[in-house]
């Protein structure tokens, strides 16, 4: 990708960096950024990197990180896990660790991009018309009753004579929704891992265990009277509640083993990105066990019904014969833990991955009986724009 135009400036050296500084360092290929409300977290290079393991990545990684307590100022380990083969995880110890208070107290907003770059072509894959067979398809097996839900996503592929400035994007991503979380991870390949999810997998701070599933979901609008008519809806949708009461059970129960407490709210909320309504649960809990870390939470929460379905290996096997494409890192998981165990872990979703010349948007929409297949495609290309927008490129879905 070329050179970024200067975002922010060098930080002073008498005052702690921004969130605006720190997408100003980020340089694909040798950075790793995640912004949460909570904080901006920059690593820059690679002090130790971290061989996938198939089993027990969680405690590998905590093994790791206490042999290079000594030698590493910071000892945390980043990166990517996909959805389908953990053994393909891309977790590094990086050799710097730079933080700043999150996005929104600090932020200097980058202006807008100048327009899309020239020559750039947009291909969807599946054509739309192959989405709704496909939904069409998962729909006729949930009536022979094999599955309860499954989520299908479709994909557009972007070329770039040019390329595109990966670090405009991640500024503008972060602009676009403070509230969420704005990730780019390095992946193999010189590929890039970047987006702006809504969904915390999990957290862990001390004791304390955060998850927050979001299912069912509607577009935003620009009017203000039809966009509170379709968060109300949301929230008083039969379909979209079944499908969001799904998500949270499996959440609930994956952290139950892990938690001397578990908080589980009776209804959900309805929170707002910069393009979608979602339903909304926040679970919380007090570790059983002060030695769980955020990344053995992760783990064995990934998949939950919200990017897979239910029950899980059947959502997989509908999964792998309806979409035209392998997932990749899409609806895996991207974050961080340090040493202690602390950490933060998201659901990789409205994201795309990049190399020099393309990126490959990904989004998907969570299919149960009752779903109309031409909803479900209109869900699909709410959820792209995330990605457009800070591409400048609006109306490509």
């Amino acid at each position: 990708m070329p050179e970024s135009t200067h975002l922010a400036g060098p930080a002073p050296a008498d005052r702690p960096p921004t969130a605006g500084d720190l997408v100003d360092r980020y340089r694909p290929g040798s950075s790793f950024f995640f912004a949460s409300p909570r904080q901006v977290l920059l690593a820059e290079g690679v002090a130790v990197g971290l061989p996938a393991r198939d089993t027990d990545l969680a405690g590998y990684v905590s093994t790791m990180l206490a042999a290079v307590a000594g030698d590493v100022p910071e000892p945390v380990a980043v990166g990517a896990i996909p959805f389908a083969d953990p053994a393909a995880a891309h977790l590094v110890v990086p050799a710097a660790v730079h933080r700043a208070a999150p996005v929104g107290v600090d932020w200097r907003p980058p202006p807008e991009p100048a327009g899309p770059p020239a020559g750039i072509e947009v291909r969807a894959v599946p054509e739309p018309e192959g989405y709704l067979r496909g939904v069409e398809r998962a729909l006729a097996r949930m009536a022979d009753g094999e599955l309860a839900k499954v989520v299908l996503a479709r994909s557009l592929h972007v070329g770039t004579p040019s390329g595109l400035d990966l670090r405009r994007v991640l500024a503008n991503l972060a602009r676009l929704d403070p509230r969420g979380y704005t990730f780019a991870a390095d992946l193999p390949g010189g590929r890039t891992l970047v987006g702006a999810s809504p969904e915390l997998l999990v957290s862990r701070v001390g004791d304390r265990v955060v998850a927050n599933p979001l299912a069912g979901s509607a577009a935003r609008s620009a009017d203000s009277a039809l966009d509170t008519g379709r968060a109300a809806a949301l929230f008083g949708s039969r379909k979209d509640r079944h499908e969001h009461a799904l998500v949270v059970e499996a959440v609930a129960e994956a952290l139950r083993p892990y938690c001397a407490d578990l908080r589980v709210p009776a209804r959900p909320a309805v929170v707002p990105t910069g393009a979608m309504w979602h339903l909304s649960t926040q679970v919380t809990g007090t570790l059983a066990d002060p030695s769980t870390t955020a990344l053995t939470l992760a783990t064995a929460l990934h998949p939950t019904p919200a990017v897979c379905g239910t029950p899980t290996g059947p959502a997989r096997d509908v999964i792998a014969e309806v979409e035209p494409f392998p997932r990749g890192f899409y609806t895996g998981t991207v974050g961080w833990v340090d040493a202690d165990g602390d950490g933060e872990w998201v659901i990789a979703i409205r994201c795309a991955e990049a190399d020099e010349r393309t990126l490959r948007l990904y989004a998907g929409a969570g299919i149960v009986p009752g779903s109309r297949p031409a909803d479900e495609l209109a869900e699909t290309s709410a959820k792209f724009r995330t990605l457009l927008l800070a591409m400048g490129l609006p109306d490509a879905a």
